[in-house]
């Protein structure tokens, strides 16, 4: 399955959320015919609900892969927002480019093309929503340029904060994933132990971080 709940629960939670009701469906079928990582199917759902929640006008995404989120998220923001999105991979931005303007949305959503480390410090202006999926070991170096661009009110939604239960747990640990999993559980400790910020941690998918200001 490759989420961090029992397979059964996860298939129980991904069976009730229909088909027919993603309007991306051609995307979400494309990355997993080619191995593409994109949201998972419940990550998703959560997203399409958070959006619809805090109807932001402003979204930053960090990590692009095809398109697939930073559309969901504009579909279902209810605002139409202006969205900002990151990627390095060359294939990706290509491929990433034709979906956004086979959906009409070149003019909503904007791709930067870089290192996210180093775009997100060229980026001012602030926003309601900053989505973290970009490499999963630079959440951590990433985070105090995100506060910097969040709004007072806005909210930071970090996806695969477990990795694949790695994060949790150390018998779980592959021995080339330590790195990145030692810096996930920088990140989710600094989110966590920061009298400023507060969050919670959802065992959902790869496991979501969702953070706000106090």
């Amino acid at each position: 399955m490759g989420g961090v709940t029992l397979d059964f629960i996860e298939k129980y939670i991904r069976d009730l959320i229909p088909e027919n009701d993603d309007k991306l469906l051609e995307l979400r079928k494309y990355a997993e015919e080619n191995n593409v990582p994109i949201v998972q199917k419940e990550t998703a759902r959560f997203l399409e609900v958070m959006l619809g929640i805090i109807r932001p006008n402003r979204i930053l995404e960090l990590g692009t892969a095809i398109g697939y989120s930073a559309m969901l998220m504009y579909n279902n923001a209810g605002t139409d927002p202006i969205v900002t999105t990151i990627e390095r991979s060359e294939e990706m931005i290509s491929i990433a480019k034709g979906n956004i303007t086979k959906y009409n949305l070149e003019d909503r959503i904007n791709i930067k093309e870089g290192d996210c480390l180093d775009i997100i410090k060229e980026l001012d202006g602030k926003y309601d929503v900053i989505f973290l999926d970009a490499a999963k070991g630079h959440y951590n170096q990433l985070l105090e340029q995100c506060l910097r661009l969040l709004n007072d009110d806005g909210v930071i939604i970090a996806d695969n904060v477990l990795f694949r239960g790695m994060v949790a747990s150390d018998d779980l640990v592959k021995r080339r994933k330590i790195t990145i999993v030692k810096r996930m559980r920088t990140y989710l400790d600094m989110v966590s132990s920061d009298d400023r910020l507060i969050t919670t941690v959802i065992p959902m998918g790869d496991g979501i971080a969702v953070t706000r200001r106090r």
